[in-house]
């Protein structure tokens, strides 16, 4: 026997979600063959709720007795009933909460996939100006460059696509980066890369290329003499830290930041949440960028 009272009452309340993940849920609603269990819970929600509003409204009555005139295993049934409706219902939610969860990992795969092909363009475009204001003056200067970039171009496109890379895979194409720094520029660059690799931790591609290429592009770029770019790579089982740190003109460089670094940081934001810490230090001169990656 099951008695509800006038004074008991539900409040259900709803939590908004994106736009984007109500449409999929709808979408993968229709494709799962869940039409005859939703039929099923609508029913057997909707037809005690008719016998209670009967009741109370109608009849005027001050409670609802269900199953009063119903054998013992009639009452067993309906319990079994609704069991088995309930663990349907959350079979379902659970299916649901699945799909979902499946989708945010691949919406997120793909926008850290888009950020890294981003930075591919940024980077070579870059490097073609530079390149393509060299081949009058200096033939066989640019031939050396056109096959150096080459083998960056080779690494971005088949590395870059990679979940992960190697800390060595890394600061080889940092490596022949520098080198193509040396090949480009007449003025003499204190250039330093110093690797202190123990364990050779795998990190997402191209992760450091683009304060390599600041460094050089708004750092020694501008400067006659004296420039420098001083770079330490570190890794072992717990972290792995990259730092940088160049000289500038500071009369013509712009504190702006630029498509780069926004790339980097929402990158670092997506792969790396709470396990990274970059900082960056801007002063008489001297700028400095430091990334530390938690394994």
């Amino acid at each position: 026997m099951y008695v509800l009272q006038r004074s008991t009452f539900i409040t259900i309340t709803s939590r908004p979600y994106r736009f984007y993940y109500f449409c999929t849920m709808i979408s993968i609603l229709k494709k799962r063959n869940w039409l005859a269990v939703k039929i099923i819970a609508l029913v057997s929600i909707a037809f005690p709720l008719g016998i209670m509003a009967y009741e109370f409204i109608i009849l005027g009555n001050e409670s609802v007795v269900f199953l009063e005139d119903y054998p013992i295993a009639i009452g067993i049934l309906i319990i079994i009933y609704y069991t088995i409706l309930l663990v349907l219902g959350i079979l379902w939610i659970l299916s649901q909460l699945s799909s979902l969860l499946t989708l945010r990992n691949e919406t997120k795969k793909n926008e850290i996939m888009h950020l890294q092909q981003q930075v591919n363009p940024h980077f070579f475009f870059n490097m073609l100006n530079n390149i393509y204001g060299m081949v009058d003056k200096d033939a066989e200067k640019t031939k050396k460059l056109i096959l150096k970039l080459s083998e960056l171009m080779r690494y971005s496109i088949y590395e870059g696509e990679r979940t992960t890379v190697t800390l060595d895979e890394e600061a080889a194409y940092i490596q022949n980066f520098i080198d193509l720094q040396k090949i480009r520029y007449h003025k003499p660059i204190d250039i330093q890369f110093k690797k202190a690799i123990k364990v050779n931790a795998s990190i997402m591609p191209l992760l450091f290329i683009i304060l390599v290429e600041n460094a050089f592009k708004h750092g020694v770029e501008n400067l006659t003499e004296h420039g420098y770019v001083h770079i330490n790579l570190t890794g072992n089982a717990q972290r792995v830290v990259f730092e940088i740190e160049n000289n500038f003109d500071a009369k013509n460089t712009s504190t702006k930041e630029g498509i780069g670094l926004k790339n980097l940081k929402l990158r670092l934001y997506l792969v790396y949440p709470k396990k990274h810490n970059f900082s960056i230090t801007s002063t008489n001169g001297i700028y400095n960028a430091k990334l530390e990656l938690l394994l």
